[in-house]
């Protein structure tokens, strides 16, 4: 039974260690940007070219 306990605290420790290893690599620094710019920015393929209306 204690190896159990041993597994679980491993296994929380490494969730933690890659929490906080995705903060210190500014994961969560822009949560909408990149959202926002999939929708918004224009493709440089696109420049000659008229946009439809809608």
């Amino acid at each position: 039974m204690w190896w159990l306990i041993l597994i679980a605290l491993g296994m929380g420790l490494a969730g933690l260690a890659a929490f906080l290893w995705s903060l210190r690599n500014g994961q969560y620094d822009d949560l909408d940007g990149a959202a926002e710019r999939v929708l918004l920015e224009e493709d440089p393929s696109d420049e000659g070219r008229a946009r439809p209306e809608s």
